[in-house]
């Protein structure tokens, strides 16, 4: 039973103490960048770029992208081909 209460006990002060680090305000150097503006930078620029992550299968070739629809044609031509016994 007193070990039970001695690692509650430990619990109790690590969070009191990770809590007390999360309150202090962060500490910037003279020169240093501001945070806010940093993650800004990239905007909504990127819109067609970031939908190429959209589709890990595309981009590996393992699936037909859903952007190509001569690609979503051949697959469906090689399904029946398939389903008829080709």
């Amino acid at each position: 039973m007193t070990g039970l209460a001695a690692v509650v006990l430990l619990m109790v002060l690590a969070y009191a103490v990770f809590s007390q680090a999360n309150r202090e305000a962060p500490v910037s150097a003279a020169g240093a960048s501001n945070a806010a503006v940093v993650a800004n930078l990239t905007g909504v620029d990127n819109v067609a770029a970031d939908r190429s992550h959209d589709e890990p299968l595309a981009e590996l070739g393992v699936a037909p992208s859903t952007d190509d629809p001569a690609a979503q044609a051949r697959e469906q031509a090689h399904r029946q081909d398939a389903a008829a016994g080709k």
